[in-house]
């Protein structure tokens, strides 16, 4: 059985930011991916991220190859498209990646670190003794052979499949399961456009519940003429399939006539908070596996960085005192809450006020007399409290529409945000209170359930 001091399941921006960190504090790390090494990075995605998650992980900007196209803001349409927002800020600015090249970078900054990286190799089990998981079996692809490991702390690093995290007793204390309405399906395809008539330094979203269910289809630049377009939609009961909304209903717009695909593909995202407990007993859950992902755009990149970096500092820290309890690593869950769980709380509460609250009318007028403005857009997707300005004028024009429940509920969600956001930045600070803390959360989800929805009010 091969030894190490921590095993990192997953080389995707999670993983590889993970293994680096430990293997910069001098700790025998492997690695392991199920993809060969050249195809380490390759992701079907938005390719998006914010410039300001790299000042804040002191990362290096991506350039040269890694860099498609530089992001000033974002242009958000009504469905019947009489109203546009244009969004932006410094912290908005941000990048396209070239995810296959991006992710080597991060890959060979963890084994350049010391990381020793298995390669087509699957995880198949954790394996678990006295109540601690102390190591996994695994397959090399290649031979079709299986390994034992044995590390003092696992980290599960698998994406959305959380291969490890849905094979752990519950009594470790880890969320095993995502509801599926928590779920996003995507398609998207890399396309050459025969003509751009498109500004090219901004990423358009398309809110539409008839063509994109609880979701929103997006054109993003990766060049003069070339896009990312697709679309994502909630997994709730009879969701249509996304690449046939794609080809139905977004292929043959006008703008897409005589495009080339350069290629295409499917993947889910899990577009809620974040899990509400990310470490056991000798294991830690990063990336898309702890639903560290943005609610409202879907945007995992930065958070799984984030994550990767705080999971590093706190494994290294609890090796060296000798504990790797689930006590011992609890510090991850309060640094990731307060560095960017929390934002993504009170998010999680605007998606169900998205999810629950409106349809295609009431975003059209909602847009349309600006009952949320730019600058509200952008003070919630950087993760501020919605301070609503909502004036008699106000009041009136949507009694006049017949709208004014729609008006109620989103003053409740602004209070529940609030509410959901102070909750995961004020985490506990040991298990001990963590149940007491999981129940206030959970009455207020309860509560957004209710307040937020429009059949029941």
């Amino acid at each position: 059985m091969k030894k190490f001091d921590v095993i990192v399941v997953g080389a995707g921006t999670a993983g590889s930011m993970t293994a680096k960190k430990l293997a910069k504090a001098g700790l025998e790390v492997c690695l392991i991916d199920r993809k060969k090494r050249d195809d380490i990075g390759e992701k079907v995605c938005g390719d998006a991220v914010g410039k300001h998650h790299f000042d804040t992980l002191h990362l290096a900007p991506p350039k040269g190859e890694e860099l498609r196209s530089r992001i000033e803001g974002i242009k958000i349409y009504s469905p019947d498209l009489e109203t546009v927002f244009t969004v932006k800020s410094e912290l908005l600015y941000g990048f396209i990646l070239n995810r296959r090249v991006f992710g080597q970078r991060l890959l060979n900054d963890a084994v350049d670190a010391g990381a020793s990286l298995l390669e087509s190799t699957i995880a198949t089990q954790p394996i678990l003794k006295d109540g601690f998981v102390t190591g996994l079996e695994a397959k090399d692809m290649k031979n079709e052979k299986t390994m034992l490991l044995e590390s003092k702390v696992v980290v599960d690093a698998s994406g959305f499949t959380a291969i490890l995290r849905k094979s752990l007793p519950s009594e470790l204390g880890i969320d095993l399961k995502v509801e599926n309405e928590d779920v996003e399906a995507c398609y998207r395809e890399i396309r050459e456009l025969k003509a751009s008539d498109f500004e090219s330094n901004y990423c358009e979203i398309y809110l539409d519940q008839t063509l994109t269910p609880y979701g929103y289809h997006w054109i993003f630049p990766e060049g003069e003429s070339t896009v990312n377009v697709g679309l994502g939609v909630a997994m709730v009961k009879g969701f249509p399939n996304p690449k046939s909304q794609f080809y139905q209903k977004i292929l043959p717009k006008p703008r897409f006539k005589n495009s080339t695909l350069i290629k295409g593909g499917s993947w889910f995202v899990p577009t809620r908070r974040p899990l509400e407990c990310m470490t056991g007993n000798g294991i830690v859950v990063v990336g898309d596996s702890a639903c560290q992902v943005n609610p409202i755009h879907g945007g995992g990149i930065g958070p799984s960085m984030m994550g990767g970096s705080l999971a590093g500092k706190t494994i290294a820290d609890a090796i060296e005192r000798d504990d790797v309890s689930r006590e011992g690593l609890w510090r991850y869950n309060v640094d990731y809450m307060r560095a960017y769980g929390a934002k993504q709380a009170g998010l999680d509460i605007f998606r169900l006020f998205l999810l629950k609250s409106v349809g295609n009318e009431e975003i059209n007028y909602g847009m349309k007399y600006r009952l949320l403005t730019e600058d509200d857009l952008f003070k919630a997707s950087v993760g501020e409290d919605l301070h609503l300005n909502i004036g008699e004028k106000t009041r009136r024009v949507f009694r006049g529409l017949g709208k004014l429940s729609m008006l109620r509920r989103l003053v409740d969600a602004a209070e529940l945000l609030k509410k959901l956001k102070a909750a995961h930045f004020n985490y506990p600070a040991s298990p001990e209170d963590f149940e007491e803390w999981r129940r206030k959360t959970h009455a207020i989800m309860k509560e957004a359930d209710k307040r937020l929805n429009r059949k029941q009010t």
